[in-house]
């Protein structure tokens, strides 16, 4: 599939080597930030960024444990400073080029957070059954977030415990209103970036709602959760 030419063309399915991250540049996070706003119509907002101290990064919040280094909120009213104009997420990204980008949930989408290995068996079979599917983030930490209509999150509980599972056990889990995501080409530390498993282009622009993808989400994230358990026991 040829992808649209907002954020170039998607990467195979499959594929579950993470590609090389180069190093995070300011102006890639501003245009990325402008281009969520102006061509997705995302809200967008600022979070923490990367600083070195004593040769090592370290996170804007100055926490040297911080779980997510320069890549969350950096103040609690995040919610109030998310913008869905680019003109505004320019002047905000002028001042603080290397901050985080930050997209809150609940508004224009909610995200299903799954495993990495979960998400790409989901995908694959997602692909067979030729659903329609939105974009995919993938983080540093082994995870996936499926992009879907907003009221997804109130459901998930529900609709995997219609399945025959419980949504906590199989470690899937709903992000929707109060809640953020962080966007490519956003650095965690030294983990990495995170990045499309499947790009935003002009095919995908209409998100699915979660009854199309809950149940090969729940199924794989059932068959990964299981594997799991067999290995420990």
């Amino acid at each position: 599939m040829t992808a649209g030419v907002v954020l170039g063309v998607e990467e195979p399915i499959g594929v579950t080597e993470a590609a090389q991250v180069p190093q995070q540049r300011g102006e890639h996070l501003l245009a990325a930030a402008v281009r969520y706003a102006e061509e997705r119509h995302w809200d967008v907002f600022p979070g923490t960024w990367l600083e070195a101290v004593g040769g090592k990064e370290r996170c804007s919040c100055g926490d040297a444990d911080c779980p997510l280094p320069g890549a969350h909120a950096d103040r609690p009213g995040w919610a109030g400073r998310a913008t869905g104009s680019g003109a505004a997420a320019r002047r905000m990204w002028s001042r603080q080029p290397r901050a985080s980008v930050l997209l809150p949930t609940g508004r224009t989408f909610d995200a299903l957070e799954v495993p990495e290995a979960a998400g790409f068996l989901a995908l694959a079979r997602m692909e067979r059954m030729d659903l329609t599917l939105g974009p995919v983030t993938r983080t540093p930490d082994r995870r996936m977030l499926f992009l879907v209509l907003p009221g997804a999150a109130a459901k998930t509980a529900e609709l995997v415990r219609a399945l025959g599972w419980n949504a906590g056990a199989i470690d899937l889990t709903g992000r929707g209103e109060g809640h953020y995501i962080a966007a490519p080409p956003t650095r965690v530390g030294a983990r990495g970036a995170v990045q499309w498993a499947r790009r935003p282009t002009h095919t995908n622009r209409w998100l699915p709602d979660v009854d199309e993808l809950i149940s090969p989400l729940a199924y794989a994230c059932a068959r990964e959760a299981a594997d799991a358990r067999a290995q420990t026991s």
